[in-house]
């Protein structure tokens, strides 16, 4: 099967394991078209050639580039022509121009398309973004959602087909990894990664920091529009001397970034158009053996399982006691290391998310009953652990 993806996420190298493992799967020929970069809030991402093996990754032109509902690309019915694909896997939302544009191509050349859906929150569109969506409903062959919310939306809004839960992403436990060797001696050290936005909440992870006794540092990976602010608020809270802002890291450095910590918050906060979707970078931290405190935004609980903290999103004496727990108990942290690792190998690797992928695309082509798709999916996690 020659298969076409068409994937702006594709940029990230750590990202293109999934795609070394769907192509040594058999009989698959893939093709994966990038931009050259993308943009979005925390900056811009040039296109990491990280993991290349086995397969074809094409960087072709994209117009309005950090548009995610407005981007498309130029080139690619001339793309479609070149490479004849039997089926395309367009990694973008179904109200999203570059989706409609990439379903409408493979209408024309009489293929089947699937796209990927993030969108775990039911929300009407204007025109020409609501057209576009209810234009890739009915004519997509398959739907792939990143969460079970997602799913729920798309059937909310009437896409009949087949449809299957599968992360966009895994993780490659042979680049996250926990430490061959004990850590050296230091501070209780936090981390945070990600944008530094207003719904990530990274205030209330300064609020918390503030309530901490004893020794303790913070480390902050990423970028974003408020890191002003949250710099000005570190100084009033009196902590700046304990907080290193670290920028943005590259996909291959982040493995480095969790080793030098004790535990990783995501401590994102549920917005009126937005809450969050998986929260990748608790996978990584967890494949690191690392511990991990989530809110309960989103899909947060069901990402960490059993295997972390829950917090109530916002709740900055909450997050207090968790981490001032997890600073008194090494045990504790060791503990949840072991289950975060075990869990991140159990069910998110970038193996398993190919394998899931494989499924759809041999029901796409009727190489496959559906049922064996669905048994690809993923579960639904165990409750998670409070304390």
């Amino acid at each position: 099967m020659r298969v076409l993806m068409i994937s702006k996420a594709c940029v990230v190298g750590a990202y293109q394991r999934k795609l070394e493992e769907l192509a040594q799967l058999p009989e698959v020929e893939l093709v994966v078209l990038v931009p050259p970069s993308w943009r979005d809030s925390r900056g811009e991402q040039p296109l990491e050639r990280a993991f290349t093996r086995g397969y074809e990754l094409r960087t072709t032109p994209v117009a309005f580039n950090g548009r995610f509902h407005l981007h498309f690309y130029p080139r690619l019915a001339a793309e479609f022509a070149a490479l004849r694909p039997d089926l395309v896997h367009m990694d973008e939302e179904p109200y999203n121009l570059a989706t409609r544009q990439a379903v409408g191509l493979a209408q024309r050349w009489r293929i089947p398309a699937c796209f990927f859906s993030w969108q775990n929150l039911y929300r009407r569109y204007p025109p020409p973004f609501g057209l576009w969506e209810r234009y890739t409903l009915r004519r997509a062959a398959y739907a792939i959602a990143g969460n079970h919310a997602a799913a729920e939306v798309l059937r909310a809004k009437g896409y009949k087909g087949p449809l299957a839960v599968i992360p966009q992403f895994g993780i490659d436990p042979e680049l996250f990894t926990p430490l061959p060797v004990p850590r050296a001696e230091r501070p209780f050290t936090i981390g945070y990664a990600g944008g530094l936005v207003p719904e990530k909440g990274v205030d209330t992870l300064l609020h918390a920091c503030r309530r901490l006794s004893g020794t303790w540092r913070l480390l902050v990976a990423g970028e974003g529009a408020q890191r002003p602010a949250l710099e000005a608020l570190a100084g009033r809270l009196g902590i700046a001397d304990r907080i290193a802002w670290q920028g943005r890291l590259s996909s291959l450095q982040m493995p480095g970034f969790y080793h030098a910590l004790d535990v990783l918050v995501l401590p994102s906060r549920t917005r009126r158009n937005w809450k969050e979707q998986f929260g990748r970078v608790l996978v990584e931290a967890m494949a690191c053996g690392v511990p991990v405190v989530g809110s309960d935004s989103g899909e947060i609980p069901h990402v960490i399982g059993d295997a972390g903290l829950i917090v109530p999103e916002g709740d900055e004496v909450a997050l207090a006691d968790r981490l001032e727990h997890l600073r008194r108990d090494p045990d504790l942290r060791a503990d949840l290391g072991r289950r975060g690792r075990a869990r991140a190998l159990s069910r998110f690797t970038q193996a398993q998310v190919a394998r899931a992928t494989y499924a759809v695309y041999r029901q796409m082509l009727g190489l496959e009953e559906s049922t064996r798709a669905a048994e690809a999916t993923a579960p639904l996690p165990a409750p998670n652990v409070r304390l």
